[in-house]
């Protein structure tokens, strides 16, 4: 579908979304969620650009939020309760996102202590994340299980379940395949299994490329129908962030000058790594463009250039299919750029900026900028 997309005339840089190509995503997740019978909810951290909510919720179970500023997302413009799960939730908050919660899932037994009565009080579920120290994520940044995670419960440290939680929320894929969907879940039985008869519910997390072209989805269907053959007491639920708007979408970027240094050609272009594919630079992971690819023996290489003034806001190497010299205006255009990327330019995860504060002669503290969730809001849609 890409392939027939005119993006000649698109405005640029600009986040660009593709309808149908979210539709095709929304279809698969649909035929599996029933086929499988099983929860699939909306992850906000991946993709918060609320005018899609009413699409997303007509195709989904639900939604998950991992912050204030996300539940409120949901409940303004999905007009539901979320499943809300955070690393650490803090006194000044705690209240308005129970209030704004089904479900929420403790990050550790300290976090359960202290707020879980309040949540019963309030008839919001309560789960407790768990670390299976299993993960087939190659990149320590991204994996949840590396060996002293500060994500999760430990089997070790449970020699009971704590009274009133009903869920078990696992996550420790990211863009996996069915395999290691089933790998895991051996893990987490192996270790949580003695618990299950106490559960109404368990959490799958993220990480489940679904819409993936290779994707094998009867696989999964059959690991998930096998799951809950064995446990028919237990609500499964998926929560992944990028299958719902995979490949959905792209960034369309203009050549604006070309550097060539000690060999080097360099297209300087009006987005930035640093500032708009942060993810980039971070994993690092180099994104496929339209028209360009791996260069091969003698071919001409083309490195993309940032405008930030950050020394390494850029990445390559690419060379064009055909052959031909970019030249100053033609665009170049990233694809894959709707799930996460978007986020993680603005609030990622609806985490807030801190405050500006300045601190005066007179030994006041004097706030000149406070962050709400307004500003989140306007920033995702």
């Amino acid at each position: 579908m890409l392939g027939v997309w005119d993006l000649t005339q698109a405005p640029t840089p600009a986040y660009i979304i593709n309808e149908e190509m979210l539709r095709l995503n929304l279809s698969t997740i649909d035929d599996i969620r029933q086929r499988a019978e099983v929860s699939i909810i909306v992850a906000l951290k991946a993709n918060a650009t609320w005018p899609l909510f009413r699409l997303l919720a007509d195709h989904s179970s639900g939604a998950t939020a991992s912050s204030l500023a996300e539940a409120k997302l949901v409940n303004e413009y999905m007009g539901i309760k979320c499943h809300t799960y955070a690393p650490v939730y803090v006194e000044e908050e705690i209240d308005e996102i129970l209030a704004l919660s089904s479900h929420i899932t403790f990050n550790s037994l300290s976090q359960y202590e202290r707020y879980g009565a309040r949540a019963h009080s309030l008839g919001v579920s309560c789960g407790l994340r768990v670390n299976p120290e299993h993960s087939t994520v190659a990149t320590d940044l991204y994996n949840p299980c590396v060996p002293q995670s500060r994500l999760g419960v430990l089997s070790e440290d449970l020699a009971s379940w704590p009274e009133g939680v009903e869920g078990l929320h696992f996550h420790s894929l990211c863009e996996s395949r069915p395999e290691d969907l089933a790998s895991t879940l051996d893990a987490v039985e192996r270790r949580f299994g003695r618990f299950f008869d106490k559960l109404r519910w368990i959490n799958f997390g993220g990480g489940h490329l679904v819409t993936h072209h290779d994707y094998d989805r009867d696989s999964v269907v059959e690991i998930l129908r096998s799951f809950k053959a064995r446990y028919p007491h237990l609500e499964v639920i998926l929560e992944p962030g990028s299958a719902f708007t995979w490949d959905s979408g792209v960034l369309v970027a203009r050549v604006e000058d070309i550097v060539t240094n000690g060999g080097r050609n360099t297209l300087m272009l009006n987005v930035s790594f640093a500032c708009h594919m942060p993810d980039c630079l971070e994993m690092p992971y180099k994104p496929n463009i339209v028209g360009m690819h791996d260069p091969k023996g003698e071919e001409n290489e083309w490195w993309m250039g940032g405008n930030s003034c950050l020394a390494g806001d850029m990445l390559g190497a690419w060379a064009t299919d055909d052959g031909h010299k970019p030249q100053i205006g033609e665009r170049v255009i990233f694809r894959d750029m709707i799930h996460y990327t978007m986020v993680k330019t603005t609030m990622f995860n609806g985490v807030s900026h801190p405050q500006i504060v300045l601190y005066t002669s007179e030994g006041e503290y004097r706030v000149l900028r406070r962050y709400d969730y307004n500003d989140y809001k306007q920033r995702m849609g």
